[in-house]
Protein backbone atom coordinates (compact mmCIF):
# COMPACT_ATOMS: atom_id res chain seq x y z
CA UNK A 1 0.00 0.00 0.00
CA UNK A 2 1.29 3.45 -0.90
CA UNK A 3 1.04 5.81 2.04
CA UNK A 4 0.39 9.53 1.69
CA UNK A 5 2.55 12.02 3.59
CA UNK A 6 1.41 15.59 4.20
CA UNK A 7 4.01 17.93 5.72
CA UNK A 8 2.78 21.07 7.47
CA UNK A 9 5.41 23.53 8.67
CA UNK A 10 5.13 26.97 10.17
CA UNK A 11 5.95 29.20 13.12
CA UNK A 12 4.80 28.80 16.71
CA UNK A 13 1.13 29.58 17.28
CA UNK A 14 0.10 29.23 13.64
CA UNK A 15 -2.49 26.62 14.60
CA UNK A 16 -0.61 23.76 12.96
CA UNK A 17 -1.57 21.15 15.54
CA UNK A 18 -5.26 22.03 15.69
CA UNK A 19 -5.65 22.35 11.94
CA UNK A 20 -3.54 19.30 11.08
CA UNK A 21 -5.41 17.17 13.61
CA UNK A 22 -8.79 18.19 12.17
CA UNK A 23 -7.65 17.66 8.57
CA UNK A 24 -6.25 14.23 9.41
CA UNK A 25 -9.53 13.22 11.04
CA UNK A 26 -11.50 14.20 7.93
CA UNK A 27 -9.11 12.36 5.60
CA UNK A 28 -8.68 9.28 7.79
CA UNK A 29 -4.94 9.91 8.15
CA UNK A 30 -2.81 9.59 11.29
CA UNK A 31 -1.89 12.94 12.81
CA UNK A 32 1.72 13.27 14.05
CA UNK A 33 2.59 16.31 16.17
CA UNK A 34 6.39 16.31 16.04
CA UNK A 35 6.62 19.42 18.19
CA UNK A 36 5.18 17.41 21.07
CA UNK A 37 8.25 15.16 20.96
CA UNK A 38 10.63 18.10 21.35
CA UNK A 39 8.42 19.45 24.11
CA UNK A 40 8.64 16.10 25.90
CA UNK A 41 12.43 16.21 25.77
CA UNK A 42 12.29 19.80 26.97
CA UNK A 43 10.08 18.73 29.86
CA UNK A 44 12.51 15.95 30.75
CA UNK A 45 15.37 18.46 30.79
CA UNK A 46 13.37 20.88 32.92
CA UNK A 47 12.52 18.16 35.43
CA UNK A 48 16.16 17.09 35.58
CA UNK A 49 17.32 20.63 36.22
CA UNK A 50 19.19 20.78 32.91
CA UNK A 51 19.09 24.00 30.91
CA UNK A 52 17.52 23.68 27.47
CA UNK A 53 20.60 25.21 25.85
CA UNK A 54 22.99 22.85 27.65
CA UNK A 55 23.58 20.51 24.71
CA UNK A 56 25.84 18.16 26.63
CA UNK A 57 23.42 17.89 29.54
CA UNK A 58 20.38 17.36 27.32
CA UNK A 59 22.13 14.73 25.18
CA UNK A 60 23.16 12.85 28.33
CA UNK A 61 19.45 12.46 29.12
CA UNK A 62 18.49 10.96 25.75
CA UNK A 63 19.55 7.33 26.41
CA UNK A 64 17.50 7.36 29.60
CA UNK A 65 14.25 8.51 27.99
CA UNK A 66 11.39 6.45 26.61
CA UNK A 67 9.20 8.48 24.27
CA UNK A 68 6.01 7.11 22.75
CA UNK A 69 3.17 8.46 20.65
CA UNK A 70 -0.16 6.76 21.30
CA UNK A 71 -3.66 7.48 20.09
CA UNK A 72 -6.74 7.55 22.31
CA UNK A 73 -10.04 7.98 20.46
CA UNK A 74 -8.07 9.33 17.52
CA UNK A 75 -6.24 11.90 19.66
CA UNK A 76 -2.45 11.80 19.92
CA UNK A 77 -1.08 11.43 23.44
CA UNK A 78 2.58 11.77 24.37
CA UNK A 79 4.10 9.40 26.89
CA UNK A 80 7.37 10.17 28.65
CA UNK A 81 8.67 7.09 30.46
CA UNK A 82 5.12 5.74 30.52
CA UNK A 83 3.58 8.96 31.88
CA UNK A 84 1.03 10.88 29.80
CA UNK A 85 2.50 14.39 29.64
CA UNK A 86 0.29 15.69 26.82
CA UNK A 87 -0.98 18.62 28.89
CA UNK A 88 2.18 19.50 30.82
CA UNK A 89 4.28 19.90 27.68
CA UNK A 90 2.03 22.79 26.57
CA UNK A 91 3.04 25.07 29.45
CA UNK A 92 4.76 28.31 28.28
CA UNK A 93 8.01 27.53 30.08
CA UNK A 94 8.21 24.17 28.31
CA UNK A 95 7.73 25.92 24.96
CA UNK A 96 10.99 27.75 25.61
CA UNK A 97 12.74 24.50 26.48
CA UNK A 98 11.35 22.87 23.33
CA UNK A 99 12.77 25.61 21.12
CA UNK A 100 16.17 25.29 22.80
CA UNK A 101 16.47 21.50 22.69
CA UNK A 102 15.22 21.40 19.08
CA UNK A 103 18.33 23.36 18.06
CA UNK A 104 20.59 20.53 19.29
CA UNK A 105 21.65 18.29 16.35
CA UNK A 106 21.77 15.07 18.40
CA UNK A 107 18.23 15.67 19.65
CA UNK A 108 16.98 16.05 16.09
CA UNK A 109 18.85 12.91 15.02
CA UNK A 110 17.43 11.02 18.01
CA UNK A 111 13.86 11.75 16.86
CA UNK A 112 14.39 11.41 13.12
CA UNK A 113 13.80 7.66 12.80
CA UNK A 114 10.74 7.79 15.04
CA UNK A 115 9.16 10.47 12.88
CA UNK A 116 10.02 8.88 9.54
CA UNK A 117 8.88 5.49 10.79
CA UNK A 118 5.36 6.81 11.30
CA UNK A 119 5.18 7.92 7.65
CA UNK A 120 6.38 4.50 6.42
CA UNK A 121 3.54 2.65 8.13
CA UNK A 122 0.62 5.11 7.90
CA UNK A 123 -0.78 7.87 5.74
CA UNK A 124 0.09 10.86 7.88
CA UNK A 125 -0.29 14.56 8.35
CA UNK A 126 2.84 15.60 10.20
CA UNK A 127 3.42 19.11 11.48
CA UNK A 128 6.49 20.87 12.77
CA UNK A 129 9.13 23.30 11.54
CA UNK A 130 11.30 21.18 9.25
CA UNK A 131 8.97 18.42 8.07
CA UNK A 132 8.94 19.37 4.40
CA UNK A 133 12.58 20.41 4.32
CA UNK A 134 14.26 17.69 6.42
CA UNK A 135 12.03 15.00 7.93
CA UNK A 136 9.81 14.18 4.92
CA UNK A 137 11.42 15.93 1.92
CA UNK A 138 9.54 13.59 -0.45
CA UNK A 139 6.09 14.26 1.03
CA UNK A 140 3.40 14.38 -1.64
CA UNK A 141 1.92 17.53 -0.10
CA UNK A 142 3.80 20.34 1.62
CA UNK A 143 2.12 23.30 3.30
CA UNK A 144 3.63 26.30 5.07
CA UNK A 145 1.01 27.46 7.55
CA UNK A 146 1.44 30.93 8.98
CA UNK A 147 -0.27 34.04 10.35
CA UNK A 148 0.86 37.42 11.64
CA UNK A 149 2.68 37.43 14.99
CA UNK A 150 -0.10 39.57 16.49
CA UNK A 151 -2.80 37.16 15.39
CA UNK A 152 -0.82 34.11 16.54
CA UNK A 153 -0.21 35.70 19.95
CA UNK A 154 -3.89 36.57 20.36
CA UNK A 155 -4.92 32.98 19.61
CA UNK A 156 -2.31 31.48 21.92
CA UNK A 157 -3.24 33.90 24.70
CA UNK A 158 -6.89 32.87 24.46
CA UNK A 159 -5.92 29.18 24.47
CA UNK A 160 -3.78 29.56 27.59
CA UNK A 161 -6.43 31.57 29.43
CA UNK A 162 -9.02 28.92 28.65
CA UNK A 163 -6.70 26.48 30.42
CA UNK A 164 -6.66 28.72 33.48
CA UNK A 165 -3.23 30.27 32.96
CA UNK A 166 -2.73 33.95 33.73
CA UNK A 167 -0.91 35.50 30.79
CA UNK A 168 -0.85 38.86 29.04
CA UNK A 169 -0.95 39.45 25.31
CA UNK A 170 2.32 41.39 25.54
CA UNK A 171 4.06 38.52 27.31
CA UNK A 172 2.82 35.90 24.85
CA UNK A 173 3.69 38.10 21.84
CA UNK A 174 7.22 38.70 23.15
CA UNK A 175 7.72 34.97 23.75
CA UNK A 176 6.42 34.18 20.27
CA UNK A 177 8.67 36.70 18.52
CA UNK A 178 11.65 35.37 20.48
CA UNK A 179 10.82 31.80 19.49
CA UNK A 180 10.36 32.78 15.84
CA UNK A 181 13.82 34.37 15.88
CA UNK A 182 15.38 31.32 17.51
CA UNK A 183 13.66 28.83 15.18
CA UNK A 184 14.55 30.79 12.04
CA UNK A 185 18.20 31.33 12.96
CA UNK A 186 19.22 28.01 14.49
CA UNK A 187 22.08 26.27 12.73
CA UNK A 188 20.35 22.88 12.59
CA UNK A 189 17.21 22.58 10.41
CA UNK A 190 15.97 26.18 10.76
CA UNK A 191 12.36 27.09 10.10
CA UNK A 192 12.05 27.57 6.34
CA UNK A 193 9.31 27.28 3.76
CA UNK A 194 10.13 24.39 1.43
CA UNK A 195 10.47 25.48 -2.19
CA UNK A 196 7.57 23.26 -3.24
CA UNK A 197 5.31 24.10 -0.27
CA UNK A 198 2.02 25.95 -0.62
CA UNK A 199 1.83 28.94 1.71
CA UNK A 200 -1.44 29.27 3.66
CA UNK A 201 -1.85 32.47 5.70
CA UNK A 202 -4.69 32.20 8.22
CA UNK A 203 -4.47 35.74 9.65
CA UNK A 204 -7.88 36.63 8.25
CA UNK A 205 -9.44 33.16 8.60
CA UNK A 206 -11.33 31.56 11.45
CA UNK A 207 -10.62 27.97 12.47
CA UNK A 208 -13.18 26.35 10.17
CA UNK A 209 -11.95 28.40 7.20
CA UNK A 210 -8.32 27.55 8.03
CA UNK A 211 -9.08 23.82 8.13
CA UNK A 212 -10.93 24.04 4.82
CA UNK A 213 -8.06 25.98 3.23
CA UNK A 214 -5.60 23.25 4.21
CA UNK A 215 -7.93 20.47 3.07
CA UNK A 216 -8.35 22.22 -0.27
CA UNK A 217 -4.59 22.30 -0.82
CA UNK A 218 -4.24 18.63 0.10
CA UNK A 219 -7.07 17.49 -2.15
CA UNK A 220 -5.86 19.61 -5.05
CA UNK A 221 -2.33 18.25 -4.77
CA UNK A 222 -3.44 14.61 -4.51
CA UNK A 223 -5.70 14.89 -7.53
CA UNK A 224 -3.27 16.62 -9.85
Amino acid sequence: MNHIAVAIDGPSGAGKSTIARAAAAQLGFVYVDTGALYRAIGLAACRAGVRGDDAEGVCALLPTLRLELTYVDGTQRVLLDGEDVSEEIRLPEISKYASQVSAIPRVRAYLLDLQRGMAKTHSVIMDGRDIGTVILPDAQVKIFLTASAEKRAARRCLELREKGQEVTHEQVLADMIARDRQDENRAQAPLRQAKDAVRVDTSALDLAQSIEAVLRVIRDKLHQ
